[in-house]
């Protein structure tokens, strides 16, 4: 494959971002939100490239030469598949230059209430799991996490979350039926977010099972 025009990357930055991914990418195995081959991570490299898991790769067994690099356009510069929804990744980074990091998965809290959720946000308020988050400082509050119908046109649904994000400050957002999209400044956070945010969803899930007092 050609490589695009674009501006260099530190090689061994890339090499060290590279195996946070296939370590976190381990972790989300290994708890269940990443069977086989789903789900996709990223790392912000610069503000022209990030590093990316290839498409296709088991979540588990993940080595750094299952990562790529592609510019914000989506193009791979080097070797590697990049997934078909590389451009949910490149649209938070452009949109937010302090994103570091996207962990995307499809763990079973994750489609389940993504599926169950008709309206178009999923509010989780009052829990104090929430203060895990980003910028949330009492359990006194909410957030909602906006919820978009599943499609294959990646483009036009990057373009609808970049409209939401224009409009409301979010953490995360859920694809119905697929999965979530949460991130931050650098994988650590990213990842703290995401746990959050499972236990979060988890929590809803199991409320809706109770019978109502």
């Amino acid at each position: 494959m050609s490589q695009a025009s674009t501006a260099p990357f530190d090689a061994a930055d890339f090499q060290r971002k590279a195996q946070q991914l296939c370590d976190y990418g381990k972790i989300c195995y290994e708890r269940g939100w990443s069977p086989a081959t789903s789900s996709n991570y990223s790392i912000r490299l610069n503000d022209d490239l990030c590093a990316l898991t290839s498409s296709g790769k088991h979540k588990g067994q993940l080595t750094p030469q299952d990562i790529l690099v592609v510019d914000m356009q989506g193009q791979a510069v080097t070797q590697g598949k990049p997934s078909a929804e590389t451009l949910l990744h490149t649209q938070l980074y452009q949109f937010d230059r302090t994103i570091g990091a996207v962990l995307h998965t499809h763990s079973p809290n994750a489609v389940l209430v993504s599926h169950i959720t008709r309206a178009d946000s999923l509010r989780i308020e009052g829990w104090e799991l929430l203060k895990a988050l980003n910028g949330i400082t009492t359990h006194d509050t909410h957030i909602d996490i906006p919820v978009f119908d599943n499609t294959q046109d990646i483009a036009q649904l990057a373009h609808e979350v970049d409209t939401v994000m224009a409009k409301q400050s979010i953490h995360a957002y859920l694809i119905r039926g697929h999965g979530i999209y949460t991130w931050g400044r650098d994988i650590e956070e990213c990842f703290r977010h995401l746990e959050a945010l499972e236990c979060l969803m988890q929590y809803e899930l199991t409320l809706r099972q109770l019978p109502r007092a």
